[in-house]
């Protein structure tokens, strides 16, 4: 398939969001999950979905992130999530480059790590639901096991 740009791309969803919520009909709605970055996604997202993905860029710092989440808050009541392609140094392989620099995402404060010890992550996630209003976090499955003890400690607060 030819790569669309983006205003095309926004417009293909909004398209099929507006198909899927006539065949949803009256009694049920279908969760709609979009990942976002810009502006014309961010404002196409609180028109139609019921959840956010903020599409994190490896070199953005906290402030950027937490900035789209606010501007995201803003515009509607939506759930938002983002992506941990990095736990401790393991970097999950569809979600980010092998080679991806573990380090700088440390010292930029990049929402794409979370801590490998349990216990720093469980804080870390519940900091990130606190400043940012983030509902839901996505790992790798290299992360699954590891962060295990942190979905515990989540689940029973």
């Amino acid at each position: 398939m030819p790569v669309l740009s983006a205003e095309r791309r926004l417009a293909r969803m909004a398209e099929a969001v507006t198909l899927l919520r006539r065949l949803d009909g009256a009694a049920r709605r279908t969760p709609v999950v979009m990942a976002v970055r810009g502006p014309k996604a961010r404002a196409l997202a609180a028109d139609l979905a019921d959840t956010a993905a903020v599409a994190i860029m490896p070199d953005d710092p906290r402030a950027v992130t937490m900035g789209i989440a606010a501007d995201l808050r803003s515009r509607a009541d939506l759930e938002l999530a983002f992506h941990a392609a990095v736990v401790g140094d393991a970097v999950s392989p569809f979600m980010a480059p092998p080679d991806t620099d573990t380090g700088a995402l440390r010292a930029a404060d990049s929402l794409l790590q979370l801590p490998a010890d349990p216990g720093a992550a469980t804080e870390e996630i519940l900091r990130r639901r606190e400043e940012g209003g983030f509902s839901y976090v996505v790992v790798g499955a290299n992360a699954a096991d590891r962060l295990a003890p942190v979905v515990a400690e989540l689940a029973g607060r």
